[in-house]
């Protein structure tokens, strides 16, 4: 592989030791950061290429998203548009679409997304099944996620399917659905809401899923006040992920703990709700993460400038700190410290942004401004 030097950078964003640097270079050695600093100090590497004064960003981390999926549900977008509230109820309408499918089809769909948020500096996206709720479909599902990312997610537990007793549904989600989704899966995911699983059923899958050696995370508080987060933080979570409905002590509780407020704007772009208060998160001392929750029906972008953007002009967050959520936060997410940052040791993911500032992703919204994107030390 070599080394790989950029220099000429107008400001690198480190999020590390370092902090944000002018002028700056860094090389990169055998897909690693090995060295950070002045344009002028740099060593010779193998290649070069010169960001002519752009800005240089770790490459974004997209904790948050359902990409194995067929069909679309713009009718449903446009129905919410016309005043119709959002319930979660058309997730059983991807389920129908997706089970039909064939593995090509939705390997090529899956390709199609992940390309999509590559262009747009993602380089790492953590992939959830839910869309198939069988054991044979969610295992399927995470197999196909398997083979564009390492962060897959287990989400039998995403909704009851039509027909089926929720207590019967519980007992398949934490036995033969598991066996079968374990090979394939990272972590293990429940939809915590009403409609959907409550606090005891949360409880218990999270508890069978950590048996079986994955890690944990929880849709918490999407559409109203509950038990989310708390099960969240008493489960050790990695992440509670949409967090739009919080009482203080939510927010007490997650600035106490281990696990990561995940934000998804998108979801609240898309169906019209509050956003959620990612200011009174961060001063009471949460770790904040922003994620796309691309999926076809609350959340349809694999934008990640597009939800920085939503998190500055919504969410009362600056433009650093929306850019560290999406970076660093997204790793503390899902508990990587090799992702999210620049410093010497990281995994050489990066983008050379078309602006001279990081502030340009939430100052010029919509506007394509990712120039180049480097995976692992290679452009792509």
């Amino acid at each position: 592989m070599g080394s790989l030097l950029i220099d000429g950078i107008g400001e690198l964003t480190t999020h590390g030791p370092q902090g944000t640097l002018t002028g700056a270079a860094l090389v990169i050695v055998d897909g690693r950061v090995a060295w950070v600093g002045p344009s002028e100090a740099a060593p010779a590497a193998d290649r070069r290429i010169d960001a002519a004064g752009r800005a240089v960003i770790p490459g974004f981390v997209d904790s948050h998203a359902h990409l194995v999926f067929a069909g679309d549900r713009a009718a449903e977008f446009a129905a919410r548009m016309a005043g119709e509230p959002y319930t979660g109820g058309g997730i059983r309408t991807t389920v129908a679409a997706t089970r039909a499918a064939s593995d090509d089809a939705l390997r090529a769909n899956v390709g199609r997304l992940v390309a999509e948020a590559r262009r747009q500096g993602t380089t790492t996206v953590e992939v959830k099944s839910g869309y198939g709720l069988t054991s044979k479909e969610e295992s399927r599902a995470l197999r196909i996620a398997g083979e564009f990312t390492t962060e897959t997610t287990y989400l039998g537990a995403h909704v009851v399917p039509e027909g089926v007793p929720a207590d019967e549904y519980v007992r398949l989600v934490c036995g033969p659905m598991l066996s079968a989704a374990r090979p394939y899966a990272r972590w293990i995911d429940v939809f915590c809401e009403r409609g959907a699983f409550d606090p005891d059923q949360a409880r218990e899958i999270l508890r069978a899923g950590l048996a079986a050696g994955l890690g944990t995370r929880i849709h918490a508080n999407q559409l109203g006040p509950g038990e989310g987060v708390r099960v969240a933080v008493e489960s050790d979570a990695a992440s509670a992920d949409h967090c739009t409905h919080l009482s203080p002590a939510d927010i007490d509780a997650l600035a106490g703990s281990g696990t990561v407020a995940t934000l998804l704007p998108g979801a609240e772009f898309s169906t019209r709700s509050p956003y959620p208060d990612a200011r009174a998160l961060l001063d009471a001392g949460a770790t904040v993460a922003l994620a796309t929750d691309c999926n076809p029906g609350s959340s349809y972008t694999s934008s990640m400038p597009f939800c920085i953007a939503l998190a500055v002009r919504e969410m009362r967050m600056t433009p650093a700190e929306a850019l560290w959520a999406a970076t660093a936060g997204g790793a503390r997410a899902l508990r990587r410290d090799d992702i999210g940052h620049l410093d010497v040791g990281a995994r050489a993911d990066l983008s050379i942004v078309d602006a001279p500032s990081h502030v340009h992703l939430a100052y010029r919204p919509g506007v394509p401004l990712i120039h180049q994107v480097i995976q692992g030390g290679e452009p792509i």
